[in-house]
């Protein structure tokens, strides 16, 4: 069985075991991670080592897919902000629970996102990140559903446009289930 055959598989077993549908293959999210690793890396000239800047908990996976897909030095941490809670639409109260440990001040930041949806997120978290004066700030999004109308910062490079609906798998959950899935399903 080849490589791709072992995936569609994979991920028809797994389909059987959630709800809904599979929007996004993990052979199709592979080859769109791999390809943003690619602009990623041809975005930062010289010795410039960017700061990848990973969004917990969704973003864990991505993240990982990723900076191995960057042919260049990258430094990596975290930070965890809270919006959904238990449902499944955002509370739009967001709360920061973890700073990032590292200096942003004149580095190249890449705030690493699982899903850009109703916006509140990157618009609390972005003008706080600005104040700790970065090189420069962009977002990468796995995922945008293009609903958020007033981004304070609109992401560089996108995986994928997604549907406006509720989706889970590769690290998004919903109730903290379904992020193990190595695609992407609609529930």
């Amino acid at each position: 069985m080849t490589e791709a055959a072992s995936i569609a598989a994979a991920d028809r077993g797994a389909a059987e075991r959630v709800p809904g549908r599979v929007v996004y293959t993990s052979e199709a999210i592979g080859r769109r991670v791999r390809s943003l690793g690619a602009q990623i890396a041809g975005a930062y000239p010289g010795e410039s080592r960017p700061l990848m800047l990973g969004l917990l908990k969704g973003s864990f996976i991505f993240l990982a897919d990723l900076v191995r897909c960057i042919e260049r030095p990258v430094e990596i941490d975290f930070l965890v902000a809270a919006s959904y809670g238990r449902g499944v639409a955002s509370t739009g109260d967001v709360r920061t629970l973890y700073e990032p440990s590292a200096s942003l001040e004149d580095r190249h930041v890449v705030l690493v996102e699982d899903i850009v949806d109703s916006g509140h997120t990157i618009n609390e978290l972005v003008p706080a990140l600005r104040s700790r004066g970065p090189a420069s700030l962009e977002v990468c999004a796995l995922l945008h559903k293009h609903r958020a109308t007033d981004l304070a910062l609109e992401p560089r490079w996108v995986g994928f446009d997604a549907p406006p609906e509720f989706l889970v798998g590769y690290g998004l959950d919903r109730a903290e289930e379904f992020r193990h899935l190595p695609y992407i399903a609609s529930v």
